[in-house]
């Protein structure tokens, strides 16, 4: 892969990363505290919904610097590797945790009567998203296993 595209990757899962970091500091708390004026009926649900977000985001910030340690790897020639395979394990336990979290929460409120068609949209986007990047890295990660397996056959034969 070209140096360039791998600059541009690592950039842009950086720039990812810093962004939902400040919106997770600065807007989310705002957003919690104003939709808890806005409708008062469910304000005891901001602390538990905030802490169940932040929460989510510890298995999100993890697949990052997975990521960014697959990137490396790639740029050093190490793609196929075992701490490529270890890395591409890591990113689609986050996913599936990701994925999990957010069914626990919107079924939680659910069990509130709190569960807003919209929030419910976000939750089940955000959900299918994580699903489908666990399965796309477990498909990965299993043909870095048969990759790694043929190329330690290959060595023995030489």
């Amino acid at each position: 892969m070209k140096r360039g595209s791998l600059l541009f990757l690592k950039v842009t899962i950086f720039l990812l990363g810093l962004i939902i970091l400040l919106l997770a500091i600065f807007w989310l708390p705002w957003l919690a505290h104003l939709s808890a004026e806005l409708n008062p009926e469910y304000a005891y649900l901001q602390y538990p919904v905030l802490i169940g977000i932040y929460i989510t985001a510890l298995p999100f910030f993890t697949a990052l610097y997975q990521s960014l340690k697959l990137l490396n790897y790639i740029e050093h020639g190490d793609a196929f590797s075992s701490p490529s395979v270890f890395s591409l394990k890591r990113i689609k336990y986050c996913a599936i945790a990701i994925n999990i979290l957010y069914l626990i929460g919107m079924f939680f409120l659910v069990l509130q009567n709190a569960l807003h068609p919209g929030v419910a949209m976000i939750g089940l986007t955000i959900s299918f998203a994580s699903a489908t990047i666990a399965v796309f890295a477990g498909v990965l990660e299993q043909l870095l296993k048969n990759a790694l397996e043929i190329k330690s056959e290959n060595d023995l034969t030489v």
